[in-house]
């Protein structure tokens, strides 16, 4: 049976009032990992944010946390290396992930951090849900269903965050969304429902939140 994807629609109002109380509540940085030697007990719900370099990434956990300067948005996209760690109060860790697909980094360091990429994703026992975030601009590339492919393999849930949606029309919006419906199709981990966001006017910030803090 094929999958049907559709929008993420309004959360209920229990589910909108626990993703408020949820990232309402301190948000603190705990560690930034370099091998997974490195990373935390698997003590709770872990849920990650992967994506391309300058795909907005930082912008989106910031606007989810209402932090301004959480996630550290680089000058030079691709220059994060880390696999960053953050706990919420009574929730899951959120984990923002190397950026991908930058081509311009040193080969040995993208390898290097491709290679810790898959390995956590592949490896985490507690990962409940990978968001991955693709630019409205430009919809899923090459280097994104690879990505993709990988969550398969590793039979990771992932749901897709567009990001950017203020920066594109309306008739732009419903192009790049049935781009973007058409190549989860192929994808058997692809969670049914995509979250469009724009982290600069807030659109769908509220809506990833009740997801995030609804998760088991």
């Amino acid at each position: 049976m094929k999958m049907q994807f559709q929008l993420a629609e309004t959360p209920e109002p229990m589910a909108a009032e626990r993703g408020r109380l949820l990232f309402a509540a301190p948000v603190e940085f705990l560690k930034g990992v370099v091998a997974m030697s490195g990373l935390p007990p698997a003590d709770r719900v872990e849920v990650c944010f992967a994506g391309r370099s300058n795909v907005g990434k930082s912008s989106l956990i910031n606007a989810l946390t209402n932090r301004k300067n959480l996630a550290r948005a680089s000058n030079t996209p691709g220059r994060t290396q880390e696999i960053n760690f953050f706990t919420t109060q009574g929730g899951p860790y959120l984990v923002d992930l190397p950026g991908y697909g930058f081509a311009e980094a040193p080969v040995n360091v993208v390898k290097k951090w491709q290679e810790l990429l898959k390995s956590y994703l592949s490896g985490r026992v507690n990962l409940r849900r990978a968001f991955v975030l693709i630019d409205s601009r430009h919809g899923v590339k090459k280097v994104d269903d690879e990505i993709l492919t990988l969550l398969d393999r590793s039979a990771v849930t992932f749901q897709v965050v567009m990001t950017k949606v203020d920066k594109i029309s309306k008739a732009e919006r419903e192009k790049v969304i049935e781009q973007v419906k058409g190549a989860l199709a192929a994808h058997p981990a692809a969670h049914p429902e995509i979250v469009v966001t724009s982290s600069e006017k807030g659109e769908g910030v509220d809506v990833l939140r009740a997801i995030i803090a609804n998760l088991e």
